[in-house]
């Protein structure tokens, strides 16, 4: 008995200090969890300390009561409801609306709205840990809101020089799409460059209405276009390489345009503007709806040294365009450049199939260059990619730029409203397109290598 009570005291004395150990542990590895949970809430992102600058910065020019954007995400409350959609659009770079592939091509453009890497962790990592608010004493002050009725260029030039409105339509509450297309006196009585366009259309209706817009200069400018480049007129004597043109286009994500110093756009006495604007019916009556198109000056006098032409260039136009059910499709089209130009921008059109767009250089010796490629396109937004001076296509007489476009019809297409349905070129958006819009401006041949000559020596001296 004795016996038997002394080997259960001794495994009793056996078992005590490893059941102490156990719970030591389980409290040590619970206490090493508990501050590891708190260590990362405190250095989790919160909306007070950073979520909230970078959607003062990046999103609510859109994200603004009586904007464009389908939600508002100005306080912690608005985004706290928002956030796993916030999450999934940033995640996916489909917001903000910057749909370029930063791999290829340049890299530097004057109207970047893009998130970067650590700024998308940074909204990633806010909403997978609950979407905390943190100290509100942290938050920046409330940004002072642009109004979406006002010029947005007003800001840099002042009220337009000359404000010039379409003729009023009334959109009917249901329907097929409509194109309304009056043409407009603008009352000039001298001749003006500009610096400066945007088109504005009206505010609240109007923008749910409009789905595009383009204006179109009807002026008599005699055998030649005035203030082109020489080097851009065709050999023969007394051609006219092309028209007054586009004035603008205007679409969902673009405001306007605004030119280099050393370039704009000639108005003449006596010139109209052609309206196009593609109207879609909202289940309202829009009534008596009209378009503005605001137009800020040079100095009277001025003439700067270029004259910019703005270009639609087709990659697949009428038939060429053949996209079967269940298909997805590439097309490509070739412009070579008349004289030496600079190459301003970059602007895909496409609808609900449009996948991807490309422009490319193929220079006079055989060299290669990919330009720009948008491999992300989403069709309700049509950004238009404005290059930094600095890095802005030089690209000599001869250059041939390629333009690819790829489009999507299969049910893979999220955007896609029937993949069975074969689609080919059309107005509607339930048709399809596939153009670029481009402002070219053309140099003069000593112009040009000057600007070239400039790059290059920047290069060499830069740290």
């Amino acid at each position: 008995m004795k016996r038997s009570m002394f080997f259960f005291c001794i495994a009793s004395m056996a078992a005590a200090p490893a059941a102490t150990l156990s719970a030591q542990a389980d409290v040590s590895v619970a206490t090493v969890a508990a501050n590891v949970a708190a260590k990362r809430a405190v250095d989790a992102p919160s909306w007070s300390k950073e979520v909230s600058r970078i959607m003062q910065a990046k999103c609510q020019v859109c994200h603004t009561p009586g904007s464009i954007a389908p939600m508002v995400l100005v306080t912690y409350q608005d985004a706290k409801k928002f956030a796993d959609k916030i999450k999934a659009r940033v995640a996916t770079r489909r917001m903000p609306p910057w749909h370029l592939d930063k791999s290829v091509g340049i890299r530097e453009y004057k109207n970047d709205r893009s998130l970067s890497d650590a700024e998308i962790n940074t909204i990633v990592t806010w909403v997978d840990n609950g979407a905390p608010e943190g100290d509100a004493k942290d938050a920046p002050p409330p940004m002072t809101l642009p109004d979406p009725a006002i010029w947005q260029y007003a800001e840099k030039f002042g009220q337009p020089d000359l404000i010039v409105k379409s003729a009023p339509y009334t959109v009917a509450p249901s329907g097929q799409d409509k194109w309304w297309r009056p043409e407009v006196d603008m009352g000039l009585t001298e001749e003006r460059w500009v610096r400066a366009i945007e088109i504005k259309p009206s505010v609240p209706l109007g923008k749910r209405v409009v789905h595009h817009v383009l204006t179109t200069l009807q002026q008599d400018e005699g055998p030649m276009l005035q203030g082109l480049a020489s080097s851009a007129m065709d050999h023969s004597p007394g051609a006219r390489p092309m028209g007054a043109g586009l004035f603008m286009e205007w679409a969902l994500g673009k405001a306007g345009e605004i030119f280099n110093d050393d370039a704009g756009k000639l108005l003449l006495p006596g010139a109209k503007l052609r309206w196009e604007v593609h109207y879609y019916a909202i289940g309202q009556e829009v009534k008596d709806d009209q378009v503005e198109i605001g137009v800020w000056y040079y100095p009277k006098g001025y003439k700067p040294k270029n004259r910019t032409i703005l270009n639609m260039f087709n990659i697949a136009a009428g038939s060429e365009l053949d996209i079967p059910p269940g298909q997805k499709t590439i097309t490509q089209n070739f412009i070579t450049l008349r004289g030496p130009a600079r190459i301003e921008n970059f602007q895909p059109h496409m609808h609900m199939r449009g996948k991807a767009a490309m422009m490319e250089a193929v220079y006079p010796d055989g060299r290669r260059e990919v330009l720009s490629h948008v491999n992300n396109f989403q069709w309700n937004w049509h950004v238009n990619y404005i290059y930094a001076d600095h890095v802005a296509p030089l690209l000599p007489k001869g250059t041939m730029l390629v333009f690819t476009a790829w489009h999507d019809n299969t049910k893979d297409n999220a955007s896609n409203p029937d993949p069975e349905q074969w689609v080919g070129w059309g107005d509607r958006t339930v048709d399809e397109m596939a153009h670029v819009w481009v402002d070219v401006t053309y140099l003069e041949q000593d112009d040009f290598d000057k600007k070239v000559a400039d790059r290059k020596k920047a290069a060499l001296v830069k740290p």
